[in-house]
């Protein structure tokens, strides 16, 4: 495997024409442009209403372009699979609704197994989905060498979902910005929310720094920022960041064009013809305050997924100290101080990666690692995401806490928030979502 000093550098999508100036009223607000905020945006423009995104640094600058592109229904819970399977709805209409290639394809996604424990985990899950319309079917040894050609381990079977696939994050943001813009959505970059302007309760705008916008309704889409936002206000949000490393490679022959996750890696083919890869059996957990403020409402999931962290205190927590937790509409915000969150890649789990892959798929040794990086990610108690109106704030919906799932689902997630905003009936069950769920 080619080791010499890979690029350490985020990804970049593709240049988008935003603007300069900020609008003194809409209808709607979106705080971050992420890809959930900017779908929603892009919903609300179609629908006729006049939308803006605000963003604190540059659109897509953080988990939205980090991410690895997977479109996945495999293994998502069942009351959560809705929404998956609405996602891949949009994605594949997405070019004609775009007008650009997304790079989404239906490659299938396939999860591969060494213990009877993992394949049971996957047989059960089947059983629960049943009757949803998942095409998912349980996949044989042989199966998996005819599917996946060339492994060195003996896998006892594995899950495969044909119509799952994968998206390129730097074409997917900026097409969807790009098409948003064209339908009359504003999106303007490097320009934070400070804090929300309310009257009689309720919602009344934003103000930025560089001035105030007036609306009626407010739809944060903020990422790991939203709970320190909330929190300014009053509003409690659980969500706790993780930090995964990814590394993509240089343009090679690899064994298939599925995306393949086993217990400790997964890779998917690109459209520039390398693979993205990561260590799938770990996260790096850098220690912050609000690991100690809310961490028991985390215990469950600790003590079940403990051996899949790699916990550290450190500078983050130090970092984290220094950024205010409390500031005024005339003050400073730490979405100033901080436009993007870039944290540093975990090397010992990126060289884990390529060590558990090769020793799977002995052709990925001649890979040359082209680029890696870090993306935090805001995790919630349940791993799904928090989309309703705010407890105690009329007119303001929270879409945030996506637990590292928010590009895959981000189109229907941006549909389902529109909805809401609008008073349709939304194709999804909210409920699911509702931010007072914990």
């Amino acid at each position: 495997m080619h080791q010499t000093a890979p690029l350490n550098r985020a990804p970049q999508i593709e240049p988008v024409d935003t603007s300069a100036a900020l609008p003194s009223q809409v209808d709607v607000v979106v705080i971050g442009g992420g890809i959930v905020g900017l779908s929603t945006a892009l919903c609300l423009a179609e629908r006729g209403l006049s939308v803006t995104v605000i963003e604190k640094g540059r659109i897509a600058g953080e988990q939205s372009s980090r991410n690895l592109g997977w479109v996945r229904k495999v293994m998502r819970p069942p009351v959560d699979l809705p929404m998956a399977q609405r996602a891949e709805e949009l994605w594949a209409r997405m070019p004609q609704r775009v007008g650009a290639d997304c790079g989404f394809r239906q490659a299938g996604i396939t999860y591969v197994a060494r213990s009877e424990d993992e394949l049971a985990n996957y047989a059960g899950w089947l059983e629960d989905v049943k009757g949803s319309g998942v095409d998912s079917r349980m996949l044989s040894p042989r199966e998996i060498e005819a599917m996946v050609p060339g492994s060195a381990q003996s896998w006892i079977g594995g899950i495969v979902t044909p119509s799952d696939g994968r998206a390129e994050p730097t074409l997917a943001n900026s097409a969807i910005a790009r098409a948003a813009i064209a339908k009359g959505a504003v999106i303007v970059e490097n320009c934070a929310v400070r804090t929300l302007e309310t009257a009689g309760g309720a919602v009344s705008g934003v103000v930025t720094e560089r001035g105030e916008v007036r609306c009626g309704q407010v739809v944060l889409a903020g990422g790991v920022w939203s709970r320190r936002f909330l929190a300014n206000h009053g509003i409690g949000l659980l969500t706790l960041p993780l930090v995964a490393s990814v590394l993509r490679t240089e343009p090679m022959e690899g064994p298939t064009d599925c995306a393949v996750g086993g217990s400790d890696f997964s890779f998917r083919k690109r459209l520039d013809g390398g693979y993205t890869i990561t260590q799938r059996g770990a996260l790096f957990a850098p220690l912050t305050l609000d690991h100690l403020l809310i961490g028991l409402d985390y215990l469950p999931t600790l003590i079940a997924q403990w051996k899949n962290l790699r916990v550290s205190l450190g500078r983050e927590f130090f970092d984290d100290l220094k950024l205010p937790r409390r500031w005024k509409a005339d003050e400073t915000s730490p979405f100033e101080l901080v436009r993007v969150m870039d944290p540093p890649v975990e090397q010992s789990l990126n060289d884990e990666a390529m060590r558990n892959l090769i020793a799977a798929w002995p052709a990925f040794a001649q890979a040359k690692v082209a680029q890696q990086w870090g993306g935090m990610i805001d995790v919630t108690p349940d791993s799904m995401p928090v989309i309703g109106e705010a407890a105690r704030m009329p007119g303001l919906i929270l879409a945030t806490g996506f637990s590292g799932h928010g590009f895959g689902t981000g189109p229907a997630a941006g549909e389902l928030v529109a909805d809401l905003v609008t008073g349709r009936t939304p194709s999804i069950d909210p409920s699911t979502y509702r931010p007072d769920r914990f």
